[in-house]
């Protein structure tokens, strides 16, 4: 900070404190900060996402901050401010004590066919480990989990976090997305990422994943980073990066996050297409399916 004029005392007398807090800057200044190339502070950053959630921030204004996000970057605090901005939108889960040390959960930057969590929450579960996944929807040309998971007749995406708590008591998974009560601000986010050419930005990705990941009080988490053709970021040196970002930020929210990467110049396993991925996780659950699909879950696993 700046050294006071002598004389002059924090909160001295009866003008009141020196420095009151600065007022917060509206949207449209924020937009402008980032266009330019600025940093924003952690104050900043938790006001557009207090503006994104109580809806006062317009469309137009998320995907134009999305944008300069994209294309100015934020460097690692400010990927922390907004990983953590988003996890604490909503609120945190708290599971029994008991759990403590079985918390684990896996997430894929996605690609064409990959149907990984389907078996790999399932396998992880029948192992004795927790696995509290908030999961995606497609991004870009990739389906994502719940989308498969949608495929199923019935099946319901939308948990409380007591139907969570009692899914993970039972059955020792569940694959869930976010809500107005898991991560609001990053369910706003992801679908105007999604129709705004800003899916592929390193920050925005961590902030993503990470700020469901943090409110789910786990253990560990594994990341599979993809790269190649049928994966989000075509590039491995893009591709590493995101995976060091992610370890990074993770340690910084007190997270142990693991990145292993994979390429991806091919659907993985045989069957793309929601519901034929779903069968063939079902395979995979059974023993038999494409080796590749069976490599991947076990090696994550």
């Amino acid at each position: 900070g700046t050294p006071r004029p002598p004389g002059l005392l924090a909160g001295g007398g009866s003008q009141g404190p020196a420095n009151p807090a600065p007022e917060p800057k509206q949207v449209p200044e924020l937009i402008r900060l980032k266009r330019d190339g600025s940093r924003l502070s952690e104050a900043d950053i938790r006001g557009f996402v207090r503006a994104v959630v109580d809806g006062s921030a317009q469309a137009v204004q998320i995907g134009a901050m999305l944008m300069a996000i994209r294309l100015r970057g934020m460097d690692l605090e400010e990927t922390t401010a907004l990983t953590r901005a988003l996890a604490e939108s909503g609120q945190r889960l708290e599971w029994p004590e008991a759990w403590q040390g079985q918390l684990v959960d896996k997430h894929s930057t996605g690609g064409v066919g990959d149907k990984v969590s389907l078996v790999l929450a399932p396998a992880l579960a029948a192992c004795g480990c927790k696995v509290p996944m908030i999961s995606g929807r497609g991004l870009g040309h990739t389906g994502g989990t719940l989308d498969k998971l949608e495929s199923i007749p019935g099946f319901t995406v939308i948990q409380s976090p007591e139907q969570m708590q009692e899914l993970l008591e039972q059955v020792g998974c569940c694959i869930v997305s976010q809500s107005e009560k898991l991560v609001p601000a990053d369910g706003i986010l992801y679908a105007a990422r999604d129709v705004t050419a800003t899916v592929d930005s390193l920050p925005l990705v961590t902030a993503s994943i990470l700020s469901k990941k943090a409110v789910e009080g786990l253990m560990a988490l594994v990341v599979d980073v993809k790269f190649g053709g049928a994966a989000i970021f075509p590039s491995e040196v893009q591709a590493r990066e995101l995976a060091k970002t992610l370890v990074e930020v993770g340690a910084g929210l007190g997270l142990r996050v693991a990145a292993a990467l994979t390429s991806m110049d091919t659907p993985l396993g045989r069957s793309v297409g929601h519901t034929l991925e779903v069968e063939e996780a079902l395979l995979c659950m059974d023993g038999a399916g494409p080796p590749d699909l069976r490599d991947l879950v076990t090696r994550l696993g």
